[in-house]
């Protein structure tokens, strides 16, 4: 394992990003966010993915020169276009552009069509709580999971965060995808040449499977079974439907470099307490569902443990595999 510490890390993420084609712009935005979740332990959606996005981004599967536009807005509503590039810099506009519609109209919702992968959905969620919203993130991906019932790979993993400020503590933090596990953990085990628990993915054939790389070619199983499909379904309606955006199965799958831009989508949807209760009375409200939450002796607070991680890695950097920084360390100098 390699040592290293989290300015390095964005300076050669960023590096990397942009000898593959990426303005200024979007590899800093993108090199930020895949630290951040480097930090928080999320090793399949962080530095991992530098040259998954960067053979993207060579191969014209996402456009290196794309700036993100409003095309529509009404009130708090807008839509945000990424133009095909990576996800970041759109996301970072509609993120700004839903704290400023919620503090204007009480609720906002703005979506993003054209995009890319967007990486660790709470990442985007975090100025929003620091402006004191309640959020939440919603994004499709490629294809990995069939509707309830086929066989077909139809509806993305797609994840789901949540923020909820709170009063002095910690902002409750709620990430997840509606798979079993997030398609990106098969990623570094095929990687690593590691097995996977049954119960994570299907084969082609629609068989349960230990091999990483017959999960990637085969199937996602949804979380919770057919409570996670239906979730699936709701997340490719509200952030594809609502944009425009591209369905999970009309995109290529992220992990290979052949088929045109992704066009997928995300939504973020941002709420002023202060439009409903009232900022107190919601405050109040969260601080008593914690407590109770916290009697029950191994409750654990949503973000708490990814939130210890980040601290001790903003302190004392972190771990990185060989491969992957002679890997990153390669990609930078080329720029």
């Amino acid at each position: 394992m390699a040592h290293i510490y989290l300015d390095e890390l964005q300076h050669l993420a960023a590096a990397g990003l942009a000898a593959a084609g990426a303005n200024p712009a979007m590899a800093d935005a993108t090199a930020r966010a895949l630290v951040y979740a480097e930090s928080q332990g999320l090793g399949s959606h962080g530095l991992s993915r530098v040259p998954f996005y960067a053979g993207h981004l060579r191969a014209g599967r996402a456009i290196g020169s794309a700036a993100p536009r409003i095309v529509h807005e009404r009130g708090g509503a807008a839509l945000i276009d990424a133009g095909s590039g990576l996800a970041f810099p759109a996301c970072a506009l509609a993120v700004e552009q839903a704290a400023a519609r919620a503090r204007e109209h009480g609720v906002a919702f703005v979506g993003v069509a054209n995009s890319h992968h967007f990486g660790a959905a709470a990442y985007h969620l975090e100025a929003l709580a620091d402006a004191g919203l309640v959020a939440l993130a919603l994004s499709n991906s490629p294809a990995a999971m069939p509707a309830w019932g086929g066989k077909r790979p139809l509806f993305g993993t797609n994840p789901i965060a949540a923020v909820f400020p709170r009063r002095g503590g910690a902002r409750l933090l709620i990430d997840l995808s509606l798979s079993q596990v997030a398609r990106g953990k098969l990623m570094i085990a095929a990687r690593d040449n590691q097995p996977i628990p049954l119960g994570w993915a299907l084969d082609a054939e629609g068989q349960p499977t230990t091999d990483p790389k017959a999960g990637l070619a085969g199937s996602m199983l949804p979380a919770g079974g057919v409570k996670g499909a239906m979730l699936a379904l709701i997340v490719e309606l509200l952030a594809c439907a609502l944009t425009g955006a591209h369905f999970g199965f009309e995109t290529e799958s992220f992990f290979v470099d052949d088929g045109g831009p992704a066009r997928l989508g995300q939504a973020f949807l941002a709420i002023d307490p202060g439009a409903l209760a009232g900022n107190d009375a919601y405050l109040e409200r969260v601080e008593t569902l914690v407590d109770a939450m916290l009697e029950d002796e191994g409750v654990r607070l949503p973000g708490d443990r990814r939130r210890k991680l980040r601290d001790e890695a903003l302190k004392h950097g972190i771990d990185l595999p060989d491969t992957l920084m002679a890997q990153l360390r390669q990609m930078a100098g080329a720029a």
